[in-house]
């Protein structure tokens, strides 16, 4: 059995849809013999370039276990699926465990923006009242520098 790692780059209209299509996959795969052993589901992002006239797309890495002949099939399969706009079938030494970089970047994108409003909806504090006293010392050190 090879590991592999299944990048796809779906429609972006399908990001309502996500959780059909990803029964169809795992159906799909199943009955080529594959075996999932972790599915990242990362969301809408931007595009580099335009692909297929579209400048988003819902973003999935899946990581699987199977043989070659089986990735030989899934990859024609992925290649007539209208949903699928890229898709890149990676095989590997072995799988990792840890989350993606796409999955942590886009989830780091999310807390922002949280962190953001909170930030403006708590009441700022009092403004500091200014010691006049302070202020002709600041003069009297910027005369000492000239």
């Amino acid at each position: 059995m090879n590991n592999y790692e299944l990048t796809l780059i779906l429609n972006p209209d399908l990001s309502t849809k996500f959780d059909e299509f990803q029964t169809k996959l795992e159906k799909t795969l199943t009955d080529i013999n594959f075996k999932i052993n972790k599915l990242e589901n990362i969301g809408r992002r931007q595009l580099a370039y335009s692909i297929l006239n579209h400048n988003k797309g819902h973003y999935a890495i899946l990581q699987i276990e199977g043989l070659s002949e089986s990735a030989l099939e899934l990859e024609s399969k992925l290649k007539y699926d209208t949903s699928v706009i890229r898709h890149l079938l990676l095989k590997l030494d072995s799988q990792s465990i840890e989350d993606s970089f796409l999955l942590v970047e886009s989830r780091e994108a999310k807390k922002a923006p949280q962190e953001e409003e909170q930030s403006q909806e708590k009441p700022k504090a009092a403004p500091v009242e200014k010691n006049n006293a302070d202020e002709p010392v600041a003069e009297e050190e910027s005369k000492d520098g000239e």
